[in-house]
């Protein structure tokens, strides 16, 4: 997952959903794609010194019950080897490091870097404050939609979740180019239909996919 990238044609796809998505509409979309939100390097080593701490303790109790001798230099040699062996499988293997660490960790840190793009590409500087974010962190299989507060006023939450689940869905099934037009489709037709275009219409944000 680490390893997708768009090619040229993908770009210019997004690039052309976002036009035509913006044309019937005051609002501005601004897509992002990240592979991964954080290396997690952190929180695989406090799972893994968590792992490796409980095995001792269980290799203790069971030599314990079968009457074997354990000594304390034993078992802490014992744990030092086994973290240092899980977490040296966990640094070369990035899908399974993603497997340790916790679901809700995955997202807020997916939902920061998403916050965090939404601010440095300044989609909160439009005129009427109605710029979208479309969000998608690849190895999370997160998705997320940031609408600035003059969108958030009228368009309800329930919406959005509605795109991203659908977005979450064709991310998962490596259909990125796909969910990120029916993505930007979808959130232009709230846009249209709560910020109409006119003849006065700007185009504030660059029509674009920004791969990280």
């Amino acid at each position: 997952m680490v390893g997708v990238a768009f090619t040229p044609e993908e770009h210019r796809r997004i690039a052309q959903a976002i036009r035509t998505a913006e044309a019937t509409t005051r609002g501005e979309i601004y897509c992002v794609f990240a592979r991964r939100s954080d290396r997690y390097g952190f929180v695989s080593a406090c799972v893994v010194l968590a792992l490796a701490l409980a095995a001792g303790w269980l290799a203790v109790l069971v030599a314990a019950l079968a009457g074997l001798p354990v000594t304390a230099l034993e078992v802490v040699a014992g744990q030092t080897l086994a973290g240092a062996l899980l977490y040296a499988i966990a640094a070369a293997s990035p899908s399974l490091r993603m497997m340790l660490v916790p679901r809700a960790v995955r997202a807020h840190r997916a939902g920061q870097l998403a916050l965090v793009q939404f601010l440095s590409h300044g989609i909160h500087e439009t005129s009427e404050r109605t710029g979208v974010l479309i969000f998608v962190s690849a190895e999370e299989h997160h998705a997320e939609i940031v609408a600035d507060e003059g969108i958030d006023a009228k368009v309800p939450q329930e919406d959005w979740n509605a795109i991203v689940e659908a977005l979450v869905e064709a991310a998962r099934g490596g259909r990125f180019v796909e969910g990120y037009e029916d993505a930007i489709a979808r959130a232009g037709a709230l846009l249209s239909r709560h910020f109409p275009g006119g003849s006065d219409n700007p185009n504030e944000l660059p029509d674009r996919l920004v791969e990280l």
